[in-house]
């Protein structure tokens, strides 16, 4: 229940398979057992020891995975920091890291030295960076299941990013949970272009050690140029964000849709309506689920069975709970806080960094509002951060958003609160108009009127050429409550009094100014 036992278990089994392929490299299992044994023997060369931790600002590159693997061989702590990360947001996160070494970019290892790193720094294609096969290999470190194998800073789309300590065996449960979940075997070819310093792909590797499978890693995501390069790595199973499907499905319609062999594709939190014009247009059945940084697949389904729009039901070995305000259970079909635990011995994190362990077996808070219906399966409501509280009502900004959606000039939205003269919170939503379409708002409001109460049909609407994303593309709608109601937002009150023009229409092809940075 270690990453080195994952990695020497997965070459004794499939030695000759390939295992992965990043950019121009390629690697069967025996070759990564070695290339780990080897990068191990180069950290040891340079003074890092076993509980070190090896920060690292690298994009999807080799670089990174063989600094996991060998970090994990070590016994060091690798922390995979988002590589947007720039001035107080990267010196806290190095701030509270305190790695004793980088490896980086050259220009996030300046944005680090601005932020006041003052470690070792490796910088890439630097002559004296640890790399495979330079060192002699050495025996995997003593590790146990409970050692961090990794710290890991959540998005912090609501707030500042933390880190997560994450064991080895959590990695190895993500690896038997979602190879289950998705019914991978070792004639499988994973394709993943999210950010490995997230857990999302970081998991990959190990969904493919787990049965066999081939891992394919490719560079930053591009709706253009998805679709080839599914086809290109010859997966017949991808890793999307709920954000990245609407993006592809805005996309015209070309031939690269069809001209792979993906069916299935894990995709949490993605809008219930996309799911079948999604698979009709694309072939790929998407599966949703429930994990965290902090936890793992605890709620999921599989692409045999699958609801839109659900998350499933809870996996074995876990439990789930959803609960009020003074963490009481509610019925089945109320909305609350969702709580999960584990049975298993540290499939979970062992908390964030500076805070106590928590119990094994405890309950661990999610801030996801979910319900659950009376057959068992869950269905995603909203952050409850993102709550927008008006007129006495709770008013889930996915339902809005999902409303907004079904708009045919709509690309994506994203819809949050803002503050109003009454103490309690208005309705905005930012729209990304479907290129080639108008969006007249007033239409939008009687579109959303027809399927939603009145006290959430939104007040404010303003269409924005993009929606602010982090690396994994969550929606930072922190960004979206700091900018508010601008000169060019359009306010259906305003225009229900007749206090404003009545009607304005907007395209895709010539947005509105002042988008979100």
């Amino acid at each position: 229940m270690t990453v080195p036992g994952l990695v020497e278990s997965a070459a004794e089994r499939f030695g000759d398979r390939i295992f992965l392929r990043v950019g121009d490299v390629t690697r069967t299992y025996a070759e990564t057992r070695e290339a780990a044994a080897t990068m191990a023997g180069a950290l040891a060369a340079r003074g890092c020891r076993p509980g070190d931790r090896i920060a690292a600002l690298l994009s999807n590159r080799i670089e990174l995975v063989d600094l996991v693997l060998g970090c994990a061989w070590l016994g060091a702590v690798v922390v995979p920091l988002n590589t947007g990360l720039r001035g107080r947001s990267l010196r806290q996160a190095l701030d509270a890291a305190r790695p004793r070494f980088l490896y980086a970019e050259a220009e996030s290892a300046a944005h680090a030295a601005a932020a006041g790193h003052r470690g070792v720094v490796w910088p890439v294609g630097g002559e004296d960076v640890p790399r495979p096969g330079v060192a002699e290999a050495i025996a995997p470190a003593p590790v146990r299941p409970e050692d961090t194998a990794a710290l890991l800073f959540t998005s912090g789309t609501t707030g500042s990013s933390r880190g997560v300590r994450c064991p080895g065996a959590q990695f190895v449960w993500w690896g038997r949970n979602v190879s289950d979940a998705l019914r991978l075997t070792s004639d499988d070819v994973l394709f993943t272009c999210l950010p490995l310093f997230h857990t999302n792909a970081l998991n990959t590797l190990a969904h493919a050690m787990t049965v066999g499978a081939s891992c394919v890693v490719g560079g930053r995501f591009s709706a253009s140029r998805y679709w080839s390069q599914v086809a290109d790595a010859r997966a017949t199973a991808v890793y999307l964000l709920g954000a990245m499907v609407p993006m592809l499905l805005a996309r015209p319609p070309g031939p690269d849709d069809r001209a792979h062999r993906a069916w299935r594709g894990l995709s949490p939190a993605t809008p219930g309506p996309l799911w079948g014009p999604f698979r009709d247009r694309f072939g790929v059945t998407l599966v949703d689920g429930f994990g965290s940084t902090e936890t793992n697949l605890v709620i999921g389904a599989t692409p045999d069975e699958y609801r839109p729009g659900r998350m499933g039901t809870v996996r074995e070995g876990f439990s789930a709970r959803v609960v009020d305000e003074t963490l009481g259970p509610v019925a089945d079909g109320t909305p609350g806080e969702l709580l999960v635990r584990s049975h298993h011995p540290y499939a979970f994190s062992t908390g964030y960094l500076g805070d106590p362990e928590p119990s094994p077996g405890s309950w661990r808070r999610t801030g996801d509002r979910v319900v659950r219906e009376p057959d068992g399966w869950f269905r995603f409501v909203d952050r409850v951060k993102d709550v927008i509280r008006r007129r006495g009502e709770n008013i889930s900004s996915s339902e809005v958003e999902s409303v907004v959606r079904s708009h045919p000039a709509v690309a994506e939205a994203a819809a949050f609160p803002v503050g109003s003269d009454l103490a309690e919170d208005e309705v905005m939503v930012a729209v990304v108009v479907r290129p080639g379409s108008a969006l007249d708002p007033e239409d939008l409001a009687r579109h959303c009127a027809r399927e939603l109460p009145a006290f959430a049909v939104p007040r404010f609407v303003e269409t924005v050429p993009a929606l602010p994303l982090t690396e994994t593309g969550k929606v930072r709608k922190a960004v979206l409550r700091e900018r508010g109601v601008t000169s060019r937002t359009w306010d259906r009150a305003a225009v229900t009094s007749g206090t404003a023009s009545p009607r304005s229409t907007w395209t895709a092809s010539a947005p509105r100014p002042g988008s979100p940075p």
